[in-house]
This record gives C-alpha cells, sequence and structure tokens, in this order.
C-alpha cells in the first residue's frame, strides 16, 4: 500500500531541466545514487544515456520502481545499495554521476516513515528501514549529544533549550510519534511569523542527518564517484540545505585545485593535477519557472564538475567543513 501511494503522488525532479543542461550530451553509462522515484535516471535516458545503474537504500524505492522499470528495456538498472559504494555497484568507470541529496518527496509523503512533522506517524526517519530510528535518538540520546546534534546538523540556535526539553518529556513518557516531538519543538521556539518555516524544521532535519549518518555518507560518495568517473565524466549534485552545499562545494573546489600558492601567512601546498574541473564555477539555481512548478526547489543547488584523467585521492575530511557530532546509537 505504502508503494502504491508513493507511486501515485507526483514527483517533479528537483533543477532536472538545467542539469541535462550542463551535462549535455549525455551519453553511455550514468549512475543516478540517490534513486528515488527515478526522475532522475528516466530523464538521463530520455536525454540519450544508454543506460543508468540506479542506487538507492530504501526497499521502497525498489518497491515502487518495479512496477514501471521494464518500461525501459533494461536501460536502468536499479541496486539496493548506498552511493558511497557506486564505484563498486558499477564495476567499471562510468560516463556521469548523478546525486540528489537530502529526502525524497516520497519519504515525505508516506506519514509511517516518520520524516515529516506536518504528518503523524512513527518517529523512524531511517531511509534504509534499518538501524536505531529517530525514536531510539530522541529517548536514548544525552542532552548534550542532542544539542550538539540539532546545532551543528540543523543550525538551530535553541538547541540546547529543545534538548533540555527532550529530556524532561520522556523521563514522563517516551517519544513515539513525529506529533510528538513536533508539539514538544514547537512549545520551545516562538510563534512563526507568516512565511517563515514550521519552527520544527531544523530540528527534524538535523535528527534526520544524524540517524542516516547522511555527512559521512555525502563524503565518501562524492570520493566514490571520483573513483567512479572516466576522464570526462560529469557529476552533477542537487542540494537542498547550506551544510551540504558546503561540503559540496569544499570537495570540488579542494579537487579542482593546483595547489601551489602560498604566502607569508601560509605555506606553500605541494602542485599537482586537478582531479575535476568545474563546469561551470558558481552554483546553479532554480528559475522561475522551475519555482511555480516545484515550491521544494527553492532552497535547491546545484554543482556541476568534470573529472579529468588526474588519479583519484581519498580527500582531507577536515577541510571539507563536515559537522562534528554522530549519534551513537
Amino acid at each position: 500500500m505504502a508503494a502504491a501511494a508513493a507511486a501515485n503522488a507526483p514527483h517533479i525532479p528537483v533543477l532536472l531541466r538545467p542539469l541535462l543542461s550542463a551535462v549535455a550530451p549525455v551519453t553511455g553509462t550514468w549512475i543516478d545514487g540517490t534513486f528515488g522515484a527515478g526522475g532522475y535516471a528516466r530523464g538521463l535516458v530520455e536525454a540519450g544515456a544508454d543506460k543508468v545503474i540506479g542506487i538507492d537504500r530504501d526497499p521502497l524505492a525498489h518497491e515502487m520502481a518495479s512496477g514501471w522499470i521494464g518500461d525501459f528495456d533494461g536501460k536502468i538498472d536499479l541496486r539496493l545499495g548506498t552511493f558511497s559504494e557506486m564505484d563498486e555497484i558499477a564495476g567499471a568507470p562510468v560516463d556521469g554521476v548523478v546525486l540528489d541529496l537530502g529526502v525524497s518527496s516520497m519519504q515525505l509523503d508516506l506519514a509511517e516513515r516518520g520524516f515529516s512533522f506536518t504528518r503523524e506517524g512513527p518517529l523512524d526517519m531511517r531511509m534504509s528501514q534499518e538501524g536505531p530510528s529517530a525514536a531510539d535518538l530522541v529517548n536514548e540520546a544525552g542532552e548534550e549529544e542532542l544539542a550538539d546534534i540539532l546545532y551543528h546538523y540543523g543550525e538551530e540556535r535553541a538547541a540546547r533549550r529543545i534538548a533540555r526539553q527532550i529530556v524532561r518529556t520522556r523521563a514522563a513518557e517516551p517519544f513515539k510519534t513525529t506529533a510528538q516531538l513536533a508539539e514538544v519543538i514547537e512549545k520551545c521556539l516562538p510563534r512563526p511569523k507568516p512565511g517563515q518555516s514550521h519552527p520544527a524544521t531544523r530540528s527534524f532535519q538535523a535528527i534526520r542527518i544524524a540517524v542516516n549518518d547522511e555527512f559521512a555518507q555525502l563524503a565518501e560518495g562524492l570520493e566514490a564517484a571520483e573513483r567512479a568517473l572516466k576522464p570526462c565524466g560529469k557529476l552533477a549534485v542537487v542540494t537542498f540545505h547550506s551544510l551540504e552545499d558546503r561540503v559540496v562545494k569544499r570537495f570540488l573546489q579542494l579537487a579542482a585545485s593546483t595547489g601551489g600558492g602560498g604566502s607569508r601567512h601560509a605555506p606553500a601546498l605541494e602542485a599537482h593535477d586537478p582531479r575535476f574541473t568545474l563546469t561551470p564555477k558558481r552554483a546553479i539555481g532554480p528559475d522561475e519557472d522551475e519555482l511555480k512548478e516545484n515550491p521544494r526547489a527553492r532552497s535547491a543547488r546545484l554543482r556541476v564538475a568534470t573529472r579529468t584523467d588526474a588519479p583519484a585521492e581519498r580527500t582531507d575530511r577536515s577541510k571539507l567543513g563536515l559537522p562534528a557530532p554522530a549519534f551513537r546509537g
């Protein structure tokens, strides 16, 4: 039933038109490392890709795709896994990689997945539907750990106040639903003004990121994409909040750097060949037409880079601006 409901819900891939334009011509084999409802994979095939290897750790995505993927005559090959394993899953170098970060609309729209504060459901948020859930985090993490997660992953200024109230509330009754948690958070914050986001937005984002270890996955996924791409292969990454975009931006800047430089304030870096070129150099945002079609795109940013023939390297994680905390459930 969940798959049927999600399949019937409209899904609009964010920034698909500018993405396809930025990576054109689309040929050969591509990886869609965050398959979701398959919008990017379908777009890539329709734009000229010979094959798209889809990767998703959510079993629901696989269940949903079973009803339509056969229409593409084997051009879309969906695998269960994470995008941090994409080079191993692909098995051979590919011509392009697309990553659409964050939670998908199909997950938000299903109350039983527990991602949304606007739909009451079990406090879950696990993309893979395995491992510790959001309820485990909220009910078991210490007050300081909760505050760190809310502040670093959600940029929530009232993190300590919210964490303190969560700990007090769970002492009387453990959290089980999204509505319970959203209500506690709302009471800790001022009523939002017209046009402002829901008071629980930042906290729910932070908890989801912690539950799914999203930043570690992102760093490993970007490195896996670098290993997977052929020379002249394209990497396109769509982000939805500033924390993700900062990591992607820094990764690509480091990978596109040639080293050298230096001054009296900082030592020169060892010169080396760049592993990517930035194409274009700046992020691409939604235009007015896209915003009318898909309000979810308002915070989206697309970054595109082209792989060189320089050997892949492991990036210095300390230079990526990765937030520090992680849920140790």
